[in-house]
């Protein structure tokens, strides 16, 4: 087993099937992805570019992008948290996830892999 698959299942319910569920949403949305294990965290790349890492801290699930700043759609959506170039989804539960926002997420992280991260 990976070790970034490792972290996902030792995490307690309900983090465990909200990363599992994000995982499977970023997997299918865009299949080249590899799922990494980098600064202790999962991390998705595509072409040796991080698109985005899934986090559990604080009684919730962060779904980080890298590029998000650049981000057109859903923006509202983000939590930045102090940080000026990645922001994030948060979710406590998994009836929070809105599969077609995470989608659309992707999909911008995605387009946008190629830019210099600033």
């Amino acid at each position: 087993m990976k070790p970034a698959e490792a972290y996902i299942l030792k995490q307690s319910e309900p983090y465990r099937s909200i990363m599992m569920h994000l995982q499977m949403l970023i997997e299918v949305t865009v299949p080249d992805t590899e799922l990494l294990f980098k600064w202790s965290l999962p991390f998705f790349y595509i072409d040796k570019r991080p698109i985005c890492y899934i986090n559990q801290t604080k009684g919730y699930v962060d779904l980080v992008f890298w590029n998000a700043a650049r981000f057109t759609t859903y923006t509202e959506l983000l939590v930045t948290d102090k940080r000026k170039r990645m922001k994030s989804l948060r979710y406590k539960t998994l009836d929070e996830i809105d599969d077609v926002v995470v989608i659309e997420m992707v999909k911008q992280a995605y387009k946008f892999r190629e830019h210099k991260f600033y």
